[in-house]
Formats: C-alpha cells, sequence, structure tokens
C-alpha cells in the first residue's frame, strides 16, 4: 500500500513537468492550429544552451547553483526568443496561408536541422544540468517521500500555466490572442496584425519549452536526439487534455504521469512508458478531441 501511494504521488508531482513540456505545443495548436513537430527538439537546444550557460558563463561567478540555473536560463530564453522570432518570421509566416502542410513540412525540417546541429556542436554524449535539489527529499517518511527536485517541477509547471492563463484571458494582449484564435479573419478586420500574434504565440511557447529544458535537463539525462521522446510526451498531454487547452495540458500531464507510474507498480517498470501511450490511444478512440476539449472553445 505503502508503494501505491507513492506511485500516486510521484506520479502527480511528475505530471507538473508533463504539463510545462507540453503546454507550449498546446498554445501553439490552439492559436496557429500548427502541430509543432520541433517543440522537442527546441526544449532540448534549450536544455543544451542554459548547460552551456552553466559551465561557461555563468558558472564560476556564482557560488550559489539555484542562481547560476536561474541566470542561464534567463540567457537561454533571451538566445531562444531571437531563434523563434527567425524561425517563425521568415519561415513559418511565409507559408503559414497555404494550408497546413506547408508550415508542419518547414518544423519538421527545423527539427532535423536542430538535431544535427546540437550533435556537431556538443558531441552524443549525455548530459545534465546540475541540480541543487537532486538529493533532497521534502518529505522522507517510512510511508512516503517527496523529491525536491519533483516538487519543484510540478510547482513551476503549474506556475507556469497560471501566468499563461492570467496572460491570456486578462490582457490585452491575450484578447488579440483569443480573436485570432477564433476568428483570423474577424479579428484582421479588427485591426488584429494575426501574423504578428503567431510570432509573439511561438515565443511564448519557446519561453515555456525553454523553462521545460531546465527542469528536464535537471531531472533526467539529455541527449542530441531525445527530443522526439519529448514531442512524444508532449503530444500524448495535449492529446489527453485537449488541444489549446491550458488548464487541459496541467491535467492532461498529471492523467499521464499517473498513468506511466500506477502501470510501473501494476505490471512492472517494463510498462511505464507503454501504458501512458495505451491511455493516449484509448482516449484518441473514445474522445478524439480531448477530455477538455470544450474548454478551448470558450
Amino acid at each position: 500500500m505503502n508503494l501505491l501511494i507513492q506511485s500516486i504521488v510521484t506520479g502527480i508531482l511528475l505530471g507538473g513537468l508533463y504539463a510545462v513540456i507540453g503546454i507550449g505545443m498546446s498554445l501553439v495548436f490552439g492559436i496557429m492550429r500548427l502541430t509543432n513537430i520541433a517543440h522537442g527538439d527546441l526544449m532540448i537546444m534549450a536544455s543544451y544552451f542554459t548547460l552551456f550557460f552553466v559551465l561557461e558563463a555563468v558558472g564560476g561567478a556564482v557560488k550559489s547553483q539555484f542562481l547560476a540555473n536561474i541566470l542561464a536560463l534567463l540567457l537561454t530564453i533571451v538566445l531562444m526568443l531571437i531563434l523563434s522570432w527567425l524561425i517563425q518570421t521568415f519561415l513559418v509566416n511565409r507559408v503559414i496561408d497555404k494550408g497546413p502542410e506547408p508550415p508542419l513540412l518547414v518544423m519538421f525540417g527545423v527539427s532535423i536541422i536542430i538535431r544535427n546541429a546540437l550533435l556537431l556542436l556538443f558531441g552524443a554524449n549525455n548530459r545534465s544540468i546540475p541540480n541543487p535539489l537532486s538529493t533532497t527529499n521534502i518529505l522522507n517518511s517510512p510511508n512516503i517521500s517527496i523529491s525536491g527536485g519533483y516538487l519543484v517541477n510540478f510547482i513551476v509547471g503549474l506556475a507556469v500555466i497560471l501566468a499563461l492563463m492570467f496572460i491570456i484571458r486578462k490582457t490585452y494582449f491575450g484578447m488579440s490572442i483569443r480573436a485570432t484564435s477564433s476568428n483570423r479573419t474577424g479579428a484582421e478586420l479588427l485591426g488584429v496584425n494575426t501574423k504578428r500574434i503567431f510570432t509573439y504565440t511561438l515565443c511564448l511557447a519557446v519561453i515555456t519549452a525553454s523553462i521545460a529544458g531546465l527542469l528536464v535537463g535537471q531531472t533526467f539525462a539529455f541527449y542530441p536526439s531525445t527530443g522526439p521522446q519529448y514531442l512524444i510526451i508532449a503530444f500524448g498531454v495535449v492529446v489527453i487534455g485537449g488541444m489549446g487547452s491550458l488548464g487541459g495540458t496541467l491535467a492532461g500531464g498529471i492523467i499521464l504521469g499517473l498513468a506511466q507510474l500506477l502501470g510501473a507498480y501494476f505490471f512492472g517498470t517494463g510498462w511505464q512508458t507503454i501504458t501512458g501511450y495505451v491511455l493516449m490511444l484509448v482516449i484518441l478512440t473514445i474522445r478524439p478531441q480531448g477530455i477538455f476539449a470544450k474548454a478551448t472553445r470558450r
């Protein structure tokens, strides 16, 4: 029973990390109607940039590992924002009006370029970002233990989603985003520059991907080729929660995390990943729009 409770708690905390991995993909699809094939590779690129800044730029000047990671993340966000602006302005916006296939192929090409560039720059060895909480348990009782790293991942995931909800629902910029998502032609008639909104949307998604890159890099080892692995996780999260639903993304991440940890508990660790994918296929069969799809139409 203790192991079952531990699996449930860990699954919920892991779900917070999954949510922040998937939120950028959900945001791009909900507003641009584009499945960002390069989402996982952009996230892993952010992991490598953060690691580089930690080791080469701020690590030696800052004694606190936590502060060094935060400063490295800020530098990574600046770099990733420039990159996302270039991708959206000079690649995606040029083909966004030509149907769903051309921008999808553009992002597929971006994905391949990123993966090979990371391999050339950083090599094929596994890397990880130093984590000051890697060996810290917030709660360590005979019945249950809570990892400090997993708890921080969950809190950050929740904070990111709440911040995005506030931006989209309570700000003028968010009103422009919702108008573009609901009716692009109507938004343009009201004076909204929808292509600029698309650029800002990808920038928001890249900020969340950069945060996810730090959290993933602190929690798991990563390689240049692990982007597709996290793309599948992001896809599973948004499929379960509902494409474009921010609250649904959080719920989808928790459901996927629980499915994997409970699958490992009942069937063995070898079944951890496959149980999550089976759940995703079941939901696709029963409710292909996602569990919280209604939230995307409000």
